[in-house]
């Protein structure tokens, strides 16, 4: 016998709605901390400084694999 799992992603409001479906059966719920967005500041400094320090990824690798199964 396979267990099924079910995954349901949302805010706490959004996974409620869905009380009905879950009635009577065994759930986990896993509370996704909050992080912080980085400011496009931040963002544009740390790209800047992986391209000038060569920690890139060339493009002909990077989707390679995407299709794998």
């Amino acid at each position: 016998m396979t267990l099924q799992l079910l995954e349901v992603e949302g805010t706490w409001e959004e996974v409620l709605a869905h009380s009905s479906e879950f009635s009577g059966r065994r759930v986990r719920v896993i509370v996704l901390a909050e992080e912080p967005l980085k400011s496009a500041e931040d963002c544009f400094r740390q790209g800047w400084k992986e391209a000038m320090t060569g920690e890139t990824v060339p493009l002909s690798e990077l989707w390679q694999g995407i299709d794998a199964e």
